[in-house]
């Protein structure tokens, strides 16, 4: 802000600077005699009548009127002059209007307008848009920090609306993930208690009964059948409770909402357009969208847009990036998005993983990832009450995402 503020000082004294100097120039310009027409056509007369020359005031534009007079006159007055003429005095009347002066009206009063308009627009981007941004400056480095309990104040500006309300919706939703993350962290650490104190009676009958058998307590076969039917069923409990783990870790370590409603197929289409057109570019990748008449589908438009650019994502990641092509079909009353690209290495075999939870391909190389890109995938369309499925054909990968039609 200092440095704007200096900036508004340089500039508003380079203009007065530039005024005052082109001012002085203008007028030493009009106050230089040898510039005056007038002069010029009186010293021709002059050398005329000083050698009895004829002459006619017609032919002349400053000079009005020439005529000899006797005695001494002022020659003050700025619209005569007078010369000694073979001794005699002539009067030489002029007309002249002073460009130079009209000249200096005209730039001074231009230049203090655009003078003003300049202090004026940097005046009102300080007030506007550097001083509100100045106090917007903060907020990012607090979020950084953990402060998310202070809502952002509303500008007068209206610069900086959409700019204010994604800081504030990111703040709200960092909140949100705080709250939920503590109250996921309370749940694991109930739960974790719950099981362990669970576990502990299946394990304490199996630890007796391993040391029963250990001591040879039981000699008759019948009895240790139902020993060891009995271990079976404490070890099938005990993995009953290590399955609900699995379960409640993978179904709760994600937070994913969804907003069900109808939306426009040429949305959805449209906002990937212009986030991939530009990217793929300048990655030289072809980018092929087929025409596809447009239809309302269910879901929710934001996740929707979330699942078309994992999958795009994917193809740029793990194909050749020679084509990645978005093309569209039906099936009964459901509308199908096909996004297929060249260069696919992964085998048969390993395609009905590619949607689990933290598993890569071979494919994947040096490419960093957590695995987890398809699995959301396939979690939001079954929650948007699609699907997702996935083909390899001539090298080639297709992701279908199923939407239901309205």
């Amino acid at each position: 802000m200092k440095s704007y503020i200096r900036l508004l000082i340089t500039v508003i004294a380079a203009l007065a600077a530039l005024l005052v100097s082109s001012t002085v120039i203008l007028n030493m310009s009009d106050k230089c005699d040898s510039g005056h027409p007038y002069r010029v056509e009186a010293e021709r007369i002059a050398r005329k009548i000083e050698n009895n020359e004829s002459y006619s005031i017609g032919d002349y534009t400053y000079i009005t009127n020439v005529e000899r007079i006797s005695g001494n006159i002022e020659t003050t007055n700025s619209d005569y002059l007078i010369k000694r003429i073979n001794g005699g005095l002539y009067r030489f009347d002029y007309t002249y209007h002073h460009e130079n002066k009209n000249e200096l009206i005209i730039f001074c009063l231009c230049f203090g307008i655009m003078s003003l308009f300049v202090i004026g627009l940097m005046i009102y981007i300080y007030f506007g848009i550097i001083r509100p941004f100045e106090k917007l400056s903060d907020y990012p480095t607090e979020l950084a920090k953990g402060n998310l309990t202070k809502p952002l104040k509303e500008q007068k500006s209206g610069y900086f609306g959409k700019f204010l309300w994604g800081l504030d919706l990111l703040r709200e939703k960092l909140e949100k993930q705080r709250a939920e993350e503590l109250e996921l962290k309370k749940q694991n650490n109930t739960m974790v208690l719950a099981l362990s104190h669970d576990i502990k009676t299946p394990l304490g009958v199996i630890e007796l009964y391993a040391k029963a058998l250990e001591k040879g307590l039981y000699k008759d076969e019948e009895k240790k059948k139902e020993i060891s039917v009995n271990i079976h069923s404490k070890c099938e409990e005990i993995r009953r409770y290590v399955d609900d783990i699995a379960k409640t870790e993978s179904e709760e370590f994600l937070s994913l909402d969804v907003n069900n409603s109808e939306f426009y197929l040429s949305g959805l289409i449209g906002n990937v357009r212009s986030f991939y057109s530009e990217k793929l570019k300048l990655l030289k990748t072809e980018f092929i969208i087929e025409e596809q008449p447009d239809c309302l589908i269910c879901g929710d438009n934001e996740r929707s847009l979330e699942v078309i650019q994992n999958i795009i994502e994917n193809a740029v990641k793990y194909g050749d990036g020679k084509r990645i092509a978005i093309s569209f079909s039906k099936d009964e009353n459901c509308q199908l998005i096909h996004i297929s690209n060249s260069g696919c290495t992964l085998s048969d075999s390993e395609l009905p993983h590619i949607f689990d939870s933290f598993w890569r391909g071979s494919n994947t190389g040096s490419q960093s990832g957590s695995g987890l890109g398809l699995y959301i995938c396939r979690t939001l369309m079954r929650k948007m009450e699609g699907d997702i499925y996935a083909g390899i054909n001539n090298g080639e990968m297709t992701v279908t995402a199923v939407f239901s039609m309205a």
